[in-house]
C-alpha cells in the first residue's frame, strides 16, 4: 500500500488521513488529540471550515465493484448512527455516492477523463433526526487520472502537398499534425512520435515535428509524378505499448523547366504545288518537350536556307507545332527545291537550371516544288492601246501576247469576252492576239473602252487567264462648234445705238488643243445689216452692239442674226448658229414691260388685265362645278322614301312570285292590321299547347273580309290547338301603336277603316297587278259614290 497524508483544519474535525490503495481507496479519520509539530511543541488548530485538497480516481476502471473514493468521519461521529453524512456537487447521487451512515464515497460509473477531467463535490455532517449542520460544508475536487486510453489521430487528414521537381535534399513538403485525446501533463499518454511508413526513400519525416522534407535529390517529374507516403503518429514518447495512428499523404512533383525542345526527325521533307498562292500552308512539324504549361512552350524560327525568301514560319498556338507557310509564289520551271533551317526553343528558360541547356533543337526541312497546269502567262500585267475616231473597220489597234510556261507549252488562243464588249467594237484574231476594229468609233460616244481579253491553252486543263485592255479614242475634228446656250436677247425698243446687248460663246464637243479658241463672225448675208454689229473678242466669245437707234414692236418684234463660228481646227469646222433677238417695250429706266405683240393687236377690244381678270372668273368657276360634283358623289342616298318621289321606284322584284290577282287566299291584306286584343286573350310563347282540340274545318275567312281581329283570333285558335303544326312560334306585333293613342295609328294599312283625304283612284290605272290594292283602296270611294 501507498500512503499519501494530507493535513486538514476542521471545527470539530481534529485530524484526517487519507489512504491511496489498489483498487483507490482514500481513508479519512479524525483524531480528537493535539498534533505534534516539533518535539515537545504543542499545537492546537483554530476553529473554521473544511479545506480539501484534490483526489485521483483512475479512469476507465472496469473491475467488478464500485471504486472507493474515501471515506468522511467527524469526531462528534460516535457510531451510534446519529450523523448523517451527505454528498452534493457534479455527480453527486449518479456518479458518486456516500454512505450516509459510514461517509464512504464510492464511484459507480466507469469515468472517462476525455469526456470530463475533474469533478467538484461539496461534503457535510448533519444530524440524522433534525438535518441540521454539525460541521460547515467544505468543497474537495475528485480528478480522474488519465491512462493511456485514446490513439493518436490526424484531423485534417489525408493531406495533399506539392513539391517542385528536382529539389534540393531537404526540402519541406508539408507539415502533418495528430492530436492525442490523453491528458498531456500526465506521463507520456499524449507524447507523440512521426516516423515514415511508406515513401522512402524518397521522403522523411521529422519525428518530433511532423514535417515531411525531400530525401532524394534530382526527382524527375517526367519519370515519376506523383508519390503516396503513409505518415505515423505514435504516442508513449514511440515506445512499445503506445498506441498509433496514420495518415496518407499523396505528394506531387510539380513542373520545373529542365527539359529542352527537340525534333523527333533531324530532317522533314515537304512538298508544294507552284499553283499554291501565298498564305496557303506548305507542311507542319514539331518539337516536344515533356515539360507542362509555360515550361513546355516552344518558338519556331527559320535560321537560313535558301527558301527564307519564299517560305515563313508560324506557330499553331493549339497544339504548339510549326506551321510552314508560303510567302510567295514558287516556280516548277525556275526552282524544283528549297532547303531550311528551323530552330526549336524554349520561351521561357529557369535561370536555376540554366547551366543544363541549351533549351534549343535544330532540323533540316526540305521542300520540294510540284509542277502544275499553270495558266497562260501575258506578258504585261495590262495593256493600253490608241485607235484613231472615225478609223475604218479592221484597224489596227494592238496586240497582246500570252504564253504557257508549263514544260509542255501549249498554244495559246485568245478571246475578248462578250461581257466586256457587249456592242461589239473589237475583234481579236484567235492565234496571234492581235485586236482590230469592227466599226468607226466616235470618241464623242464614248473615249474609253476598257475590255479583257482572256488566253486559254489548248490542250491540258484548258486553264485560261485575262488581262485587262484599255483603248482609248483619239479625238478628230469632226464637230462644228455651236452656241453654249439657245437664249433670246431682249432689247427695249429705246435702246442707244453702240449699246452691248449680250455676250455669246460657244462650246465644241471635240477636244480643244492648247491655245485654239473660237472665231465669231456675222454670216455674209447679215454682214452690212443697219442694226446690229458683232464684235470677236479672241477669247472664243463674241460681242454683240446695237448700230441703229430705236426699234419698233410694231414694225418688227424679233430679229433673227446668224453667226458664224470657227473652231480653227485640223481640219477646220464652223457652223452658222442663228441669235434670236425680240424687241420689249421699257419703261424709262430700261426696265422691261412686256415682250408681246398682243396687245396691239386687240387694241380695239380688251386690254391684258381684263383678259386676265376673265380667266381667273373661268377658274373660279370651274373649281366650284368640280366641287360640286365631288359632294355629289359623296352624298349617300335617302334611307327614306320622300312622299313626292313615286312609290314603284322602290319596289323591290323577287323571283317567286305569287299566285297573282286571282290567288284570293293566299294573303290577305287586311291581317296585317292590329289585332284589337280584347277579351285579354295572349297568345303562346313558342310552347307546345297543353289542350289539343280538333281542328275546325271550314272557319277559312273570306278573301274580301275586313274583319281583321275575328280573322286573327280565329287563326290564332286553329294554331294553339294544333299541336303538329310546326313550327311553335309566337306572333310579335309591331304596326299597333295602342288603343286610345292621341296621335292614332301611323299605318296606312288601316285607312280602311278610318277616314281618309287620301285619293287611291289612281290604283286602278297601274294594271292588274294592282287590282286588288284597288279594290280595297277605294272600296270607301265606291260606297260614298253610291250613297
Amino acid at each position: 500500500e501507498i500512503f499519501t497524508g494530507f493535513a486538514l483544519q476542521t471545527g470539530n474535525w481534529l485530524g484526517l488521513v487519507f489512504c491511496l490503495a489498489y483498487p483507490p481507496l482514500w481513508c479519512l479519520s479524525h483524531s480528537n488529540k493535539p498534533l505534534l509539530r516539533k518535539e515537545g511543541q504543542v499545537l492546537h488548530r483554530s476553529k473554521r471550515g473544511w479545506v480539501w485538497n484534490q483526489f485521483f480516481v483512475i479512469e476507465e476502471y472496469t473491475g467488478p465493484d464500485p471504486v472507493l473514493v474515501g471515506r468522511l468521519h467527524s469526531d462528534v461521529d460516535s457510531g451510534n448512527g446519529n450523523i448523517k453524512y451527505i454528498l452534493s456537487g457534479e455527480g453527486a447521487g449518479t456518479i458518486f455516492v456516500i454512505d450516509d451512515k459510514t461517509g464512504n464515497i464510492h464511484a459507480t460509473k466507469t469515468l472517462d477523463r476525455e469526456e470530463q477531467a475533474q469533478y467538484t463535490l461539496t461534503a457535510q455532517a448533519v444530524d440524522r433526526d433534525t438535518n441540521k449542520p454539525l460541521e460547515p460544508p467544505s468543497e474537495f475536487i475528485v480528478k480522474v487520472q488519465d491512462i493511456n486510453d485514446n490513439p493518436p489521430e490526424f484531423l485534417h487528414g489525408p493531406y495533399y502537398a506539392r513539391v517542385a521537381e528536382m529539389s534540393n535534399v531537404g526540402t519541406s513538403v508539408i507539415k502533418v499534425t495528430a492530436t492525442d485525446a490523453d491528458d498531456p501533463t500526465y506521463g507520456n499518454s499524449a507524447r507523440l512520435v512521426y516516423s515514415i511508413l511508406q515513401g522512402q526513400p524518397y521522403f522523411s519525416v521529422e519525428p518530433q515535428t511532423g514535417i515531411i522534407r525531400t530525401a532524394l535529390p534530382n526527382m524527375d517529374r517526367e519519370a515519376r509524378q506523383e508519390y503516396d507516403v503513409l505518415i505515423q503518429a505514435k504516442d508513449m514518447g514511440g515506445h512499445m505499448g503506445g498506441l498509433s495512428g496514420t495518415t496518407q499523404v499523396k505528394i506531387t512533383l510539380t513542373d520545373v523547366n529542365d527539359n529542352p525542345p527537340k525534333f523527333a526527325q533531324g530532317v522533314y521533307a515537304m512538298a508544294v504545288s507552284e499553283d499554291k498562292v501565298p498564305g496557303e500552308e506548305v507542311g507542319r512539324l514539331k518539337a516536344r518537350d515533356p515539360d507542362q504549361a509555360e515550361n513546355g512552350l516552344v518558338d519556331y524560327r527559320i535560321l537560313e536556307g535558301d527558301g527564307m525568301n519564299l517560305f515563313e514560319i508560324t506557330k499553331d498556338s493549339e497544339t504548339q507545332e510549326a506551321v510552314i507557310k508560303l510567302k510567295k509564289t514558287v516556280d516548277f520551271e525556275t526552282k524544283r527545291s528549297y532547303t531550311l533551317k528551323v530552330e526549336a526553343s524554349n520561351t521561357h528558360i529557369d535561370s536555376r537550371f540554366a547551366a543544363w541547356g541549351p533549351y534549343k533543337d535544330t532540323t533540316i526541312v526540305k521542300i520540294s516544288v510540284e509542277d502544275a497546269d499553270e495558266p497562260p502567262t501575258f506578258m504585261a500585267p495590262g495593256y493600253n492601246f490608241e485607235v484613231e475616231e472615225n478609223a475604218p473597220a479592221g484597224t489596227l489597234v494592238g496586240r497582246v501576247h500570252a504564253k504557257d510556261t508549263d514544260i509542255m507549252n501549249n498554244p495559246i488562243r485568245y478571246m475578248i469576252p462578250r461581257y466586256t464588249d457587249l456592242e461589239e467594237f473589237f475583234t481579236i484574231n484567235t492565234e496571234d492576239g492581235i485586236i482590230k476594229t469592227t466599226r468607226p468609233l466616235d470618241r464623242e460616244a464614248q473615249a474609253w473602252h476598257n475590255i479583257s481579253v482572256s488566253a486559254t491553252e489548248i490542250g491540258g486543263h484548258h486553264q485560261d487567264a485575262k488581262v485587262r485592255v484599255n483603248i482609248k479614242v483619239k479625238d478628230v475634228n469632226d464637230n462644228a462648234p455651236e452656241f453654249a446656250a439657245q437664249n433670246e436677247v431682249l432689247v427695249c425698243e429705246n435702246v442707244s445705238p453702240g449699246k452691248l446687248i449680250e455676250t455669246v460663246s460657244a462650246t465644241d464637243k471635240d477636244e480643244m488643243a492648247h491655245r485654239q479658241h473660237f472665231h465669231f463672225s456675222l454670216a455674209p448675208e447679215v454682214a452690212n445689216n443697219h442694226s446690229f454689229s458683232l464684235k470677236d473678242n479672241r477669247d472664243s466669245t463674241a460681242s454683240i452692239f446695237v448700230i441703229r437707234k430705236g426699234f419698233s414692236r410694231m414694225t418688227q418684234d424679233v430679229y433673227h442674226l446668224p453667226i458664224e463660228i470657227n473652231d480653227n481646227g485640223v481640219p477646220p469646222m464652223s457652223s452658222t448658229n442663228t441669235l434670236i433677238i425680240r424687241v420689249c417695250s421699257c419703261d424709262s429706266k430700261d426696265t422691261i414691260l412686256s415682250c408681246n405683240v398682243e396687245p396691239f393687236i386687240l387694241s380695239a377690244g380688251l386690254s391684258t388685265g381684263a383678259l386676265i381678270a376673265i380667266l381667273a372668273c373661268i377658274v373660279i368657276l370651274l373649281a366650284i362645278v368640280v366641287l360640286f360634283v365631288a359632294l355629289r358623289r359623296q352624298k349617300k342616298e335617302p334611307l327614306i322614301v320622300f312622299e313626292e318621289e313615286d312609290i314603284r321606284e322602290n319596289i323591290i322584284t323577287y323571283d317567286d312570285e305569287g299566285g297573282g290577282e286571282e290567288d284570293t287566299e293566299a294573303f290577305d291584306i287586311a291581317t296585317l292590321q292590329n289585332p284589337d286584343g280584347a277579351n285579354g286573350f295572349l297568345p303562346r310563347k313558342d310552347i307546345k299547347p297543353e289542350l289539343q282540340y280538333p281542328m275546325c274545318p271550314g272557319l277559312r275567312p273570306i278573301g274580301n273580309s275586313v274583319d281583321v281581329d275575328d280573322f286573327i283570333k280565329t287563326r290564332i285558335s286553329d294554331a294553339d290547338n294544333d299541336p303538329t303544326a310546326p313550327p311553335y312560334d309566337s306572333i310579335q306585333i309591331y304596326g299597333y301603336e295602342g288603343r286610345g293613342s292621341i296621335a292614332g295609328s301611323l299605318s296606312s294599312l288601316e285607312s280602311v277603316t278610318t277616314d281618309s283625304d287620301l285619293d287611291y283612284d289612281y290604283l286602278q290605272s297601274w294594271g292588274p297587278r294592282f287590282k286588288k290594292l284597288a279594290d280595297l283602296y277605294g272600296t270607301k270611294d265606291s260606297a260614298d259614290d253610291n250613297s
